[in-house]
């Protein structure tokens, strides 16, 4: 299994940043795209952004303009800068890696993240 170790979660205000970070230890594996998602309480797990390893991103609709998804290869680590925050971004995010070999899906522990209004 690869191995996904978030960091950077806390309470911050309306307006405020927070960097997130997700160190993976592949074990072996190849991994392709690496992403930040988010779970809200009563809700479903949602896509926040995504880096493949060539460096094309994709985010949510919410996320544009506000949050930047980054990697580093050499590290194996990806950032999730989130500036302006705002009360519904509260969410615990998990950090994901997807590889060629099986399961194909890893997941981290989550880290929370609440926005104060």
């Amino acid at each position: 299994q690869v191995q996904l170790v978030e960091s950077g979660g806390g309470l911050v205000q309306a307006g405020g940043s927070l960097r997130l970070s997700c160190a993976a230890s592949r074990n072996g594996f190849s991994i392709n795209t690496m992403g930040w998602y988010h779970q809200a309480p009563g809700k479903e797990r949602e896509l926040v952004a995504s880096i493949t390893s060539n460096g094309n991103t994709n985010s949510a609709d919410s996320a544009k303009g506000r949050f930047t998804i980054s990697r580093d290869n050499a590290k194996n680590t990806v950032y999730l800068q989130m500036n302006n925050l705002k009360p519904e971004d509260t969410a615990v995010y998990y950090c994901n890696a997807k590889t060629l070999q099986f399961p194909y899906n890893h997941w981290g522990q989550g880290t929370q993240v609440t926005v104060s209004s």
